[in-house]
Formats: C-alpha cells, sequence, structure tokens
C-alpha cells in the first residue's frame, strides 16, 4: 500500500484486518491468518539471504460454503499487498497425459500476470514523455509541415582561381528567397501553436482525424502436444509477430482518441521489456499469490475403482508447485518456493484430511469461514465500501430516481435471505443478489418510463415483493 507521498506503507496485520473489513464482513479468522501470512513476507525480506531463502510461506485451507468471502479475501489481500495473483479452479486441472491444462499453466499464468503489472507500472512511468510525442505526432497529422517549393533553385555557385585552375563553391540562396522562407516557417509555428492550445483546451476533442496503427497478425496455429500446448501456441504467435512484416490500419478516430492510443504506442516503444520481464518474475517469485478453489473436488472417493482419471493426480501435480520447484514459461524458467498458495472448498462432502497427506502438509494453517446470519447480511448490505444498497442507489440514480431504504426494509430482506439459506442450497452472500433483483424487479423495469424521482422501501414494500415467494418453497426454488 502507498501513502500520499507515493512511499510504500507496510501494513501490520491489524492494519491489514482493517482493510479487509472494509470489504468483507466477518469471518474473523481466516483475515487474521492471511494478515499474519501477508505480515511473515515482509519479516522475510529484512532476513539476510541465507536465512530468507529457507523459510517458505505457511499455506493455508480456507474451509466454508459458497458466498461467505473466501475469494474476496484472497483477491483483496493481493491488491493490499500489490502481488501478482491468479484465482484457478482446482477442477479445470487434469493429471498429466490427459487431455486439459496441466497444473504447470498456473504458474506460467501467474507471470503473465505479473510482467504485464509491471509493464503497464514502466508505461505509466514514461507516459508524460509519451504524451509530448504523441501530441507533436496528432499535430503534423492536423496541420502538416509545408511542402518545399517545387523548383526551389539550388545554392548559387561562383568560381575563383586556383594554383590547378578554377573551383566552383556554393554562394547561397538569395536573400529575398530566404526572408520568405523564414516568414512560411513563423507563419507555421504561429499555427501550429494556436492548434495546440486548442487541443490542450479540449475543443478539438471531437474532431475526425486518421491515424494510422500497427495491426498485430496473430495467426491461429492448433499444436497437439501431450503437455504444455498453450505455452507452444503463445510462443508460436510471438515468432510469427516477430518475424512477419509489420502491417499497419487506418483508423478514423477522434482527437481525443487519437492521442490516448498514440501516447499508449509511444509509451510501449519506450519500455524496456528486459526490465519489465525481470522485475515481473522477481516481484511473482517472491510475492505472487495463487488462489486455489474447489480444492475439494479433487478429493476423490477412497474406495474407487475404476479409471479415475485426474483426481488424485491432479493433487500429486501439485505438490511439486506448492513446495517449491521450477516451472518453465515463454520467460524463461521461474521458482514457486515463495509463492502464497491459499486454497478453498466447501469440504460438504470430503475432508481436508482426505486431501493425499503431502498435500495436506503443504497447506499447514486451516481456517474455517462461519455461515452467515441475518445480521451478517444486514452488514453485507450497508457496511462494506461498495455495500448492495450503494451499489443499486447509484444504478437508479441514472435515471433520475432516489432510491432510499428504510432500516426496518433491509433489516426484513437480511432476514429473509438467511432463511432462503438454510430451507434451500446455502449460496452465502449470493442470495441477496436474487433477493434484491426480485424486490426491484419492477422498480428497474419502469424507472425510465415513469420518471420517479423518489422511491422509498420499507418493511412494508418488502413483504408484499417477498414475502409470499419465500413463504412457498417450491416456488422459492426457482425464483429465489
Amino acid at each position: 500500500m502507498t501513502t500520499h507521498d507515493g512511499k510504500k506503507r507496510e501494513l501490520t496485520p491489524r492494519q491489514i484486518v482493517e482493510e479487509l473489513d472494509k470489504y468483507v464482513v466477518g469471518q474473523d479468522a481466516a483475515k487474521k491468518a492471511v494478515a499474519i501470512a501477508l505480515r511473515n513476507r515482509w519479516r522475510r525480506r529484512q532476513l539476510p539471504p541465507e536465512i530468507a531463502e529457507d523459510i517458505a510461506p505457511k499455506n493455508i485451507i480456507m474451509i466454508g460454503p459458497t458466498g461467505v468471502g473466501k475469494t474476496e479475501i484472497a483477491r483483496r489481500l493481493a491488491r493490499l499487498a500489490n502481488a501478482p495473483f491468479v484465482k484457478i479452479e482446482a477442477s479445470k486441472f487434469t493429471e498429466v497425459g490427459y487431455v486439459g491444462r496441466d497444473v504447470d499453466a498456473i504458474i506460467r499464468d501467474l507471470a503473465d500476470v505479473a510482467v504485464s503489472a509491471v509493464r503497464e507500472e514502466l508505461m505509466a512511468e514514461v507516459e508524460e514523455r509519451a504524451a509530448d510525442v504523441s501530441e507533436e505526432h496528432l499535430l503534423d497529422i492536423l496541420l502538416p509541415p509545408p511542402p518545399a517549393p517545387p523548383g526551389e533553385p539550388g545554392p548559387a555557385m561562383k568560381t575563383r582561381g586556383t594554383f590547378g585552375g578554377t573551383a566552383a563553391i556554393p554562394v547561397g540562396p538569395p536573400p529575398e528567397l530566404e526572408q520568405k522562407k523564414e516568414a512560411e516557417r513563423r507563419k507555421y509555428e504561429r499555427a501550429r501553436e494556436v492548434l495546440r492550445q486548442k487541443l490542450h483546451s479540449g475543443e478539438l476533442d471531437e474532431r475526425t482525424v486518421e491515424i494510422e496503427v500497427e495491426a498485430k497478425i496473430s495467426p491461429t496455429v492448433e499444436v497437439f502436444t501431450g503437455q504444455g500446448f498453450e505455452e507452444m501456441d503463445m510462443n508460436l504467435g510471438e515468432i510469427f509477430n516477430q518475424f512477419l512484416p509489420k502491417k499497419t490500419a487506418t483508423r478514423k478516430v477522434t482527437a481525443a482518441e487519437a492521442l490516448d492510443i498514440l501516447t499508449e504506442e509511444e509509451a510501449a516503444k519506450l519500455v524496456d521489456m528486459d526490465k519489465a520481464v525481470n522485475l515481473g518474475l522477481e516481484r511473482m517469485e517472491q510475492s505472487g499469490i495463487v488462489f486455489v478453489d474447489e480444492l475439494d473436488k479433487i478429493v476423490g472417493p477412497k474406495t474407487t475403482t475404476g479409471p479415475d482419471v485426474s483426481r488424485e493426480g491432479v493433487q500429486r501435480d501439485l505438490l511439486p508447485i506448492v513446495e517449491g520447484c521450477s516451472v518453465n514459461t515463454k520467460y524463461g524458467m521461474v521458482r514457486t518456493d515463495h509463492i502464497l498458495f491459499i486454497a478453498a472448498g466447501a469440504f460438504h462432502v470430503a475432508k481436508p484430511s482426505d486431501l493425499v497427506p503431502e498435500l495436506q502438509g503443504r497447506f499447514p494453517i486451516r481456517v474455517e469461514l462461519k455461515n452467515l446470519t441475518a445480521d451478517d447480511f444486514y452488514k453485507i448490505l450497508t457496511q462494506p465500501k461498495t455495500a448492495l444498497v450503494k451499489q443499486y442507489r447509484a444504478l437508479l440514480s441514472t435515471e433520475g430516481v432516489d432510491l432510499h431504504f428504510e432500516d426496518a426494509a433491509l433489516r426484513k430482506i437480511a432476514e429473509i435471505s438467511q432463511t432462503l439459506n438454510e430451507k434451500l442450497e446455502n449460496i452465502g452472500a449470493r442470495r441477496l443478489h436474487t433477493v434484491m433483483e426480485t424486490l426491484l424487479e419492477d422498480l428497474s423495469f419502469d424507472a425510465p418510463e415513469k420518471k420517479v424521482l423518489r422511491a422509498t422501501v420499507d418493511e412494508e414494500y418488502v413483504d408484499r415483493k417477498l414475502a409470499a415467494l419465500a413463504g412457498d418453497e417450491d416456488l422459492a426454488k426457482y425464483i429465489l
């Protein structure tokens, strides 16, 4: 996290929890565990290299039903740490040798995320220089420099005597021609400055211009290999882009859009990609975070006697990556020793103890996330920075509607959401989305036409819209 003066500020575990509280309600045990894990990274960086190298991150398993905040905690933690982050679902991967993605793709994806993030940071550093260059380019398009006059005489020549005869020496253009050229140059510069001022003031933002942009060639090549076929496909695409001739395409855009496009192109040219790759890989290796969701879905039944592909095999493939190994990416070999892995799963059927013993040992910290109560639902509706109530108010304000929720109505919505999760499938905080959509369906539909200036949601309105649906279990299954 950075302070107002741009300096990086390392957060204490308590401060990390306070930041997470702004977005995730409850789940104090999980927040505490990830806060300690993040702080331990800072502690490791303060140690001598010979000690720091042997200190591995303490990976975490979050156990809890869907919709209670597991993914959000991991995502917000990565943003706080400014760390490369990828979320993957364990059920999408297969054992090596079977059709599907292999687990090495996790690290390749993380490397791409890290390098892209550093590249954007470096582009931001050179944005001012790029903006100056692109502005001159745009002015050249809007007001091309005057061409040289056709048939302009070259410099006059005169002769003088030498020991070997005579030699011609240039005299230069006539003074009148020089004065005319200087006047035209000054006139052009004045017109260019006037145009520059109009560009800065926004007067030219909607003016249409034609610009040439580089057209990227992305040939489609299908490569069928046993392992790492995605990497092979990407590498072939890059090779083609390097050796095929560059093509440009002409686009008609507004001056404002042209300035953005040209600035981005110039910034990309100014960035040292070798530096971006080196910094990105270093950041990934030292502070990368991988969130492995649906971990319980790769726990197979103990009594399976058939060819149950990929379940236990995926667990065993994950072992070296979580423990620490080298993975080949398009940027070269990267190490996974200090990447933090946060796994999550509902574990309704299987238990963490059903994982293969070696993988259990790679996740020493286990935290259980609690089911959400009516009080939690009420806090989710009102407390977070991007609370659901704030979102709906902002959406309807675009139609000129001032949406107001009475406190009793919010309490009622929270109670109905908890009841539905108990009677039907427990989908956690996502139940609030279904309830709120049903509650505000008519208002959202009619708002553009009826021109409602103010709408108040009270307890009676909630009862009228939701109580009957919530009471009819058969109907609630399909609607709520």
